[in-house]
């Protein structure tokens, strides 16, 4: 029989516990504490029972004092702001027929049994997420329920998975150990594997093959380390002690002991592949400049190659600065450079009055040569192109190598490879750095207004990201309207000729950004351009149009590109006015704005870290094979495969 649906209005009385047994009657999710996310869903939590109903585009909440009602009204749920006051609310079935109490529950650069696994898995899975299991590939999980075989038996607690054609496979809790929570590609949706076919065997056969190329070429590139040998660099000097003392902070633990490992493996006869992995702003590019003046030092060049000529720039001035002190010369090679300054580059290259250089792909170039090259330092190297990565191999079997990336390595993954590379890690963000304070919200121009007049207020600089390159010359012009004092630029990724600023006077990118650096611009309009390791301390509010568009782990790190000082920090991120974020958008901006802590990035952008941290270290190309079965299933293939291929190499 149908369930009749009800009202409730403002000064009623109703037992929260049997509101919430109706809601479930007539086929509402109850999703814990958390606000609703989606249409159906509700939550209690003291006094406030939120609901989202089906005719409203918004959650509903009903503010109780005991079993009273008093008050009802319509809310953000990003901001958790009143939008609407309403009188009365009529709560009728959900969906078009009324669904039943669920017969399982949900989640409870579960008593778990034995076993840390079970914990772990459990606590992070819900119903309707998907899952890989070994033998079977891709289903959805449906939830536990309790089962006996015999009628003697007492109830075991079986694990619910559905694949394609809505069949049902029924797992063990003590195999639990054979399901994952799959992880994918970011924005790449699966299909559910059928059940007892073959093709879930044919997919790990096609992924399989691909992780033994990746297993050897791994395996090919340690070997050929072991065998290369070179003279060890020198003890520390008075002057490395010097440019050490003269940073402005204070170093961290981890960056004190990745300092320590780099310099040991210079000291040593072979040639260093180390990857340095820190969070946005925990101070790599200060244990890359310590590094790189160390080889200087024993008279070898140094090239430090880097994905944008925004970025090569930047690096530029902060080597400069750093080194100013010391008898080093640093260059620079990429399209920002004159082609006459780019020749004379690399003729002090080859002939060895330049110590450093920095620069984008152009360094991979036929007619770039060294006189003596002992130190590569690559950034975010997975963001290079197939024949750049030949190109680095080759570098690989003749020099040192340090690649730095701003994508954390799951520990499964280092586990799998540290037996074949080194990698140091900084977790920890540098001493004083203070949490980004971050207001999420519908744009306004009095918003903005009063954001960037209160940073220049205190001396500061401010990024405006809109990531429309047309569209940029136009915003930057509004943006001078809106607060009259500041000076405003522009910066894309195009900008290869000479642009007008908003006043009207003629620049290109790479005076952009010098006028910015230097303080002499107050805002820069910008696309996402400055997303990669960027470090101006000075600039410390970051507002960014169009948030809904990005996804959680870009946010982060676009938000990261300020607070890199001991200075307060805002990030202001808007969606547009009248827009309203539902399900996984309000979920990811939610998670953002709860994400108080230093380095929670790491953390709330797991999903999408995880595989761009699988393609940092394996190659973009193997994307495609980690969303075919889950992340957690191409890691386990690839360690088979380590092993399998050492063993088979040891014993020859």
């Amino acid at each position: 029989m149908e369930k009749q649906g009800f009202s409730l209005k403002i000064k009623d009385k109703i037992n929260p516990t049997f509101l919430a047994k109706q809601l479930v009657d007539l086929g509402y999710e109850k999703v814990g504490i958390s606000i609703p996310a989606n249409g159906g869903q509700f939550s209690i939590r003291g006094g406030l029972l939120d609901l989202w109903l089906e005719r409203y585009k918004s959650p509903v909440r009903i503010d109780m004092i005991g079993e009273l009602i008093e008050n009802i009204y319509l809310f953000n749920p990003i901001t958790q702001a009143k939008t609407k006051n309403l009188k009365e609310i009529y709560i009728i079935p959900f969906g078009a027929t009324p669904k039943l109490a669920p017969k399982w529950t949900k989640k409870t650069q579960f008593p778990a049994g034995k076993g840390s696994y079970k914990r772990l898995f459990l606590s992070d899975i819900g119903v309707g997420d998907l899952v890989v299991h070994i033998d079977h590939g891709i289903g959805k999980f449906l939830g536990i329920k309790e089962e006996s075989f015999h009628s003697k038996e007492s109830k075991k607690q079986i694990l619910v998975v559905e694949y394609a054609k809505e069949s049902k496979l029924f797992v063990p809790i003590n195999q639990i150990e054979r399901l994952t929570k799959y992880i994918g590609a970011p924005g790449y949706k699966p299909r559910l594997n059928s059940l007892g076919s073959a093709s879930w065997l044919a997919i790990k056969a096609k992924v399989t093959e691909s992780v033994v190329k990746v297993a050897q070429d791994l395996l090919n590139l340690y070997a050929r380390r072991e065998i290369s040998t070179r003279q060890g660099y020198s003890k520390d000097t008075a002057w490395q002690r010097q440019l050490e003392d003269s940073f402005e902070f204070e170093e961290t633990d981890d960056q004190i002991k990745a300092i320590k490992e780099i310099k040991q493996d210079l000291k040593n006869n072979k040639p260093m592949d180390r990857i340095l992995v820190g969070d946005v702003g925990f101070g790599k590019t200060e244990v890359a400049i310590r590094a790189a003046f160390k080889v200087v030092q024993d008279g070898k060049q140094v090239a430090i190659l880097v994905p944008t000529t925004l970025l090569a720039e930047q690096h530029f001035h902060l080597f400069k600065n750093r080194l100013k002190e010391f008898p080093v010369r640093v260059g620079m090679l990429s399209r920002f450079r004159e082609r006459q300054d780019q020749t004379k580059t690399l003729h002090n290259l080859k002939s060895g009055n330049v110590d450093i250089v920095i620069g984008t792909h152009r360094l991979l170039s036929a007619d770039v040569d060294f006189k003596n090259l002992g130190l590569l330092i690559i950034d975010e190297e997975h963001r290079f192109g197939v024949t750049h990565k030949e190109r680095l191999k080759r570098k690989r079997e003749e020099v040192d190598i340090l690649s730095m990336s701003a994508t954390p390595i799951p520990r499964t993954l280092h586990m799998a490879l540290s037996n074949l590379r080194d990698i140091s890690t900084l977790t920890k963000p540098p001493r004083g750095r203070k949490p980004i304070k971050t207001f999420i919200g519908e744009f306004n121009e009095d918003g903005v207004r009063k954001a960037i007049n209160y940073e220049l207020k205190r001396g500061g600089q401010v990024y405006y990201l809109f990531n429309n390159v047309d569209g940029s010359s136009k915003k930057s012009i509004e943006i001078a309207a809106l607060v009259p004092s500041a000076k405003i630029v522009y910066a894309h990724g195009r900008m290869d000729k000479t642009i007008q600023n908003s006043k009207g006077k003629s620049q290109n990118l790479e005076s952009t950004m010098d006028e910015f650096y230097s303080g002499k611009a107050d805002v820069l309009v910008c696309t996402t351009i400055i997303g990669s390791g960027l470090d101006m301390p000075n600039v410390n509010t970051i507002i960014i149009e169009n948030v809904q568009k990005f996804g959680l782990a870009e946010i982060h790190q676009l938000r990261g590109r300020v607070g890199r000082s001991d200075r307060e920090a805002y990030a202001f991120l808007y969606y547009p006015k009248g827009y309203l974020p539902v399900g996984d958008v309000q979920e990811r901006l939610r998670a953002i704005e709860s994400a108080k802590d230093l380095g929670a990035g790491f953390a709330l952008a797991k999903k999408d870290l995880e595989i761009r941290g699988a393609g940092n270290l394996l190659g973009v190309a193997q994307h495609g094979n980690i969303a075919l079965v889950g992340y957690q299933i191409y890691v386990q293939l690839l360690s088979q495969q380590i092993e399998k291929l050492k063993k088979k190499n040891d014993s020859h």
